[in-house]
């Protein structure tokens, strides 16, 4: 009975659960069935054409790279880390997938909300640079330094014992914190990576396979799976949900398995003990978008991008409100706050992972491409994320999304 169980809880620790489940979430939507929303496909052309607007802007010759955190790396025009990687002498294409490993994982893990205040002061351009794209740029900076090495001669990695014991003033200094340049979760920022570090030098059989342990060691866990230099995309997400998994504040746990990004809503059926539960593990899909790039770098052949999903937060969520795909039951509930495990907020993330696959079959129809010229990672950096932060601008002069969720930084 207690392996069935553990089987049933690793389910959930993948993109088809969160997949079936969103759907599942929208076909209740669909028939009236749900608390707090409506749903009305009629608008969706709309969403398409706000998106193929928004994406022929950026991108004119369609060339769309994915939605991942390499992307914040360029600022000012200028790609940090490629100059950066590109010039530096790496032994073999494995060493530098850990060191792409390492910036990424750290990077996507510092990445929680900043607040409306903090700015971070670009050495390069001089500029003061806020939210995510700025942590993304604090970030590459502090790993561009070594802060995370414990070796002076190699300053490109993060090494589990320097994560570990990682001081909080490092960090406070790193991010040019002050009180007059304040920044939100800080101490929460700093308790996640060295949870990461304890983990990883727990874990040498996953991360450090080939080398002392480190975040990026989980680059030849994951290349071990691969079958003729052929990966697919959701073994990548698998490995990091049942690898990374434990760092997690604790939510919800089944068979003593952390679920992550997983949370309850009884309008969803199943005949086990699964049943109730919605996986939608956003910001460990966004890790492995931003996990391909080194893999394919290295020499492996990524298949079934589009097997991971759309990315259950507010910019995507707020594409399909501000356009009214999805309306409030209670339109009160746009002043309140909610609770990240709330029903209401259960529902809208569910729903916008479900709707965002909707949505890339007709930006796709509008655009003449495929799954495969333009799988969904890039529909949303093109895309539905850039929308949904335009229209929510031009909805709201300070670009806040439309439903107000009060989040511990670990799930937006």
């Amino acid at each position: 009975m207690a392996d069935a169980l553990e089987q049933q809880a690793r389910s959930l620790l993948s993109a088809g659960a969160v997949r079936a489940r969103a759907g599942e979430m929208l076909e209740l939507g669909l028939a009236g069935g749900l608390n707090h929303f409506t749903v009305d496909l009629d608008r969706m052309d709309g969403v398409a054409e706000a998106v193929v607007a928004v994406t022929r802007k950026a991108y004119p010759t369609l060339e769309i790279p994915f939605h991942a955190r390499w992307r914040h790396f360029v600022f000012g025009d200028l790609d940090r880390w490629a100059r950066l990687a590109d010039a530096a002498s790496w032994p073999d294409r494995a060493a530098r997938a850990r060191a792409e490993f390492d910036l990424a994982i750290v990077s996507v893990l510092l990445d929680a909300g900043a607040g409306a205040a903090w700015r971070y002061r670009d050495a390069v351009t001089g500029q003061g640079i806020g939210r995510s794209e700025g942590l993304a740029i604090a970030s590459f900076d502090m790993f561009a330094s070594g802060l995370f090495s414990g070796d002076a001669r190699a300053r490109f990695r993060a090494d589990a014992n320097v994560l570990a014991q990682l001081p909080l003033a490092s960090l406070t200094s790193a991010f040019q914190v002050s009180d007059a340049n304040p920044l939100l979760g800080l101490q929460g920022r700093i308790d996640l990576l060295r949870r990461l570090g304890n983990l990883a030098a727990e874990r040498p059989e996953s991360f450090g396979m080939y080398d002392t342990p480190r975040p990026g060691g989980l680059f030849d866990h994951i290349a071990a799976q691969a079958k003729g230099g052929t990966l697919p995309a959701p073994a990548i997400l698998s490995a990091v949900l049942n690898e990374l998994g434990p760092i997690w504040p604790s939510r919800l746990e089944l068979a003593g398995i952390p679920l992550g990004d997983c949370w309850r809503h009884p309008a969803i059926k199943a005949d086990d003990a699964t049943a109730g539960l919605v996986p939608l593990h956003k910001l460990s899909q966004w890790l492995s978008y931003s996990l391909i790039e080194p893999l394919q770098r290295a020499g492996f052949d990524v298949t079934d991008i589009d097997g991971l999903t759309g990315l259950a937060e507010y910019r995507n969520g707020g594409l399909f409100v501000d356009h009214e795909v999805l309306r409030l039951r209670d339109d009160a509930d746009a002043e309140r706050a909610h609770a990240v495990d709330s029903l209401l907020v259960v529902e809208w993330r569910a729903l916008t992972v479900a709707l965002l696959d909707r949505l890339a079959e007709r930006v796709r129809a509008k655009l003449g491409r495929t799954p495969e010229t333009l799988p969904l990672a890039s529909i949303l950096e093109g895309g539905s994320w850039a929308a949904g932060r335009a229209i929510a601008f031009a909805r709201r002069p300070d670009g806040a999304p439309p439903l107000k969720v009060i989040s511990d930084g670990t799930v937006f």
